[in-house]
């Protein structure tokens, strides 16, 4: 199959069991490792190990207050994201976007979606997200597109392996939010 372009077309579905292996791989692929290399979001220089495993991608698929989104282009999932329902926010995460297709846009559209999900289908004023605070062009993503780093953190999960191994012993999460309405 033809590989999408780089500014691919992307049409948005909720992603189903049968597609666990593929997230699992796209995750990776975008953030870990060699193939990581070939885009921005690559936390290789940080982390060694996963990003996330079967296990991981299925308790978000199962979460009852959650959606694994997916985005393909001509039948390949191209992009994903979870977006969980948690009190009066939602909360974004495993986002990952083929690394060849970073930097066309297709990021700004499924965080877009993923926030008309939160506002419009769930009815949440507000998107939170965690992102590692060493990682400062992806902060500044982010707030170009209406997040506010609060200054608030969390602790980085050193010794829990789901979440990478370390290659620094100085990084944290830092809390993220935006307004939907």
């Amino acid at each position: 199959m033809n590989s999408p372009s780089r500014t691919a077309r992307a049409t948005f579905r909720a992603a189903t069991v049968t597609d666990i292996p593929t997230l699992v791989s796209l995750v990776e692929s975008a953030y870990r490792g060699e193939s990581s290399l070939a885009g921005w979001t690559s936390e290789a220089h940080l982390l060694g190990g996963q990003r996330t495993d079967v296990r991981g991608v299925t308790a978000a698929l199962e979460n009852p207050d959650g959606r694994m989104l997916v985005a393909e282009s001509e039948g390949e999932i191209i992009a994903c994201c979870q977006v969980e329902r948690r009190g009066g926010h939602a909360y974004f995460g495993m986002f990952a976007v083929r690394p060849t297709l970073q930097g066309g846009g297709l990021g700004k559209t499924v965080l877009a979606e993923a926030e008309r999900l939160a506002r419009d289908e769930w009815g949440v004023d507000e998107m939170r997200m965690t992102v590692i605070s060493a990682r400062e062009e992806l902060l500044a993503w982010y707030v170009r597109r209406g997040y506010v780093r609060t200054g608030e953190t969390a602790p980085f999960p050193y010794g829990d392996e789901s979440f990478g191994l370390p290659t620094r012993d100085d990084l944290e999460f830092e809390v993220l939010v935006k307004k939907l309405g």
